[in-house]
């Protein structure tokens, strides 16, 4: 055989397989994967939504597509992400990253499924009208973020007693998210007599400023509210906090496996696991009607016990011993 024959013959070899698994891939169902963050320290959450669709029997590139869409902590662009995934003629459509992407996907499509992940009672947010028995097109967990925020409050303070004045994170980005929260803590703080002081932070850049007015009036706390951007910027916060020595409270556990002060929230990846759960079983033909909006019912407590040494303070035993977790 000639030489120029054989590569002719070798790619072609080459060129069917993947043809036909182009072929497969335009036949797969899709999953239109919206979140309203963007990609960056989300592996893990993925992961776990991965790992749900697996236990149904789903597993991508193999027998589901999924598509990916980001919206940069932009919330303008999510009606466009989310008609964009309605074009791909999405079996399912998922939603992460706060109220702002559900109600995208909702506005986007009455007949597609849509399954969201959300820090809220749905009912509250507009997306469902019943908890147990959705009548439209949606369902999805609630991970009681918010809901919980008093509760966040309380435990900093436990660990903070001589704390007077707290300042507050929240993302203005996210107004109904940030709406109930300084409602929430405002009613928390009133009874524990406490003062807050507000930062609204949407950028790094702003994060960072709020910073520097911390450095300056000095709070005895900070408290990170239940924002999804602000959650996508633990890494930042954590050193922050470090670096000012300001003791912090947050709402998931991923602050404190970097670094931060404490959380007390739902478990994350155990819901983003269920979120996939509920994707796999629309794929296989569940109607949002038949699968009732799932409550977060496992919630921690994780202490970075290096950080609360690193920051001068001594944690209470009441808190070590109910402590899901505790890092040395």
């Amino acid at each position: 055989m000639k030489r120029r024959e054989f590569i002719a013959g070798l790619g072609g070899a080459i060129a069917w397989p993947l043809a036909a698994h182009a072929q497969q891939s335009a036949t797969m169902p899709i999953v239109g994967f919206l979140d309203s963050r963007s990609s960056d320290a989300m592996a893990s959450r993925v992961a776990a939504f991965r790992q749900g669709l697996k236990e149904v029997g789903f597993v991508e590139g193999d027998n589901v597509r999924i598509e990916y869409r980001w919206g940069d902590n932009k919330t303008e662009l999510l009606p466009e992400l989310a008609a964009e995934l309605v074009r791909l003629r999405s079996a399912v459509i998922v939603t992460s990253g706060g109220p702002p992407a559900a109600l995208a996907a909702k506005a986007a499509t009455a007949t597609i499924p849509v399954v969201f992940l959300v820090g809220e009672d749905p009912t509250r947010l507009g997306l469902v009208n019943s908890l147990t028995r959705p009548t439209e097109n949606l369902t999805g967990i609630n991970l009681f973020a918010n809901e919980l925020e008093a509760k966040r409050l309380e435990l900093l303070y436990q660990l903070v007693p001589q704390a007077a004045r707290i300042a507050v994170l929240v993302n203005p980005t996210d107004a109904r998210n940030t709406e109930n929260t300084l409602r929430t803590l405002r009613e928390a703080a009133r009874t524990m007599s406490l003062q807050i002081q507000v930062l609204e932070v949407g950028t790094a850049r702003e994060i960072a400023d709020a910073f520097t007015l911390i450095a300056h009036e000095r709070p005895h706390a900070l408290f990170v509210g239940a924002a999804a951007y602000l959650n996508s910027r633990r890494v930042q916060l954590a050193q922050l906090t470090a670096f000012h020595r300001i003791p912090a409270v947050y709402s998931f556990r991923e602050a404190p496996e970097v670094g931060g002060l404490m959380s007390y929230g739902s478990s994350v990846l155990d819901a983003h696991r269920q979120w996939g759960v509920y994707a796999g079983r629309i794929l296989k033909g569940a109607k949002p009607v038949d699968l009732p909006v799932m409550q977060a019912s496992k919630f921690e407590l994780v202490i970075n016990l290096a950080t609360a040494r690193m920051l001068g303070l001594t944690v209470p035993t009441s808190l070590l011993t109910t402590a899901d977790e505790v890092i040395e």
